[in-house]
Parts: structure tokens; sequence; C-alpha cells
């Protein structure tokens, strides 16, 4: 194991998360950023190792990693 998510299970976090669909944060492993859980944003991609990368409502980009960060959709 290389501690990235296999091919299957990026392929079902694109199927859960599309392009456009709107997702509230839950939690996030990032003692940095000043999102909070119930912030609100929208999808833009699911890239190769599962970061489900969000155009967050409050203008940070920060993406929710496959493992750590915990989010739902709207």
């Amino acid at each position: 194991m290389n501690g990235f998510p296999s091919r299957a299970v990026v392929e079902s976090l694109r199927r859960q998360y599309p392009a456009g669909m709107r997702v509230a944060l839950v939690s996030m492993d990032d003692p940095y950023t000043k999102l909070r859980p119930g912030d609100q944003g929208t999808v833009i991609a699911v890239d190769d190792i599962g970061i489900v990368h969000i155009q967050w409502d409050s203008g940070s980009t920060l993406g929710a990693a496959y493992g750590a960060d915990v989010i739902r959709k709207l």
C-alpha cells in the first residue's frame, strides 16, 4: 500500500462528488485552515489521489483529502 486510495475508490469518489455538486464541511484535519464545520462550497473535481477540490463560498479552494477530511452532500 502506497498511502493513496485505489483507482476504484477514486472512481467512486468521482461518482459521489461530481463537479458542480454542493457540499458542506463536516470536519477537516488541518489546524491552519480557517474553514469550519458547516461551511459550504461547490465541487470542482476529484483528482487521481482522491482529493475533492472545492470552491468554498468563503473564497478558499482547499481540497478535502480522502481518509482525513469529511464532507457531506447538500
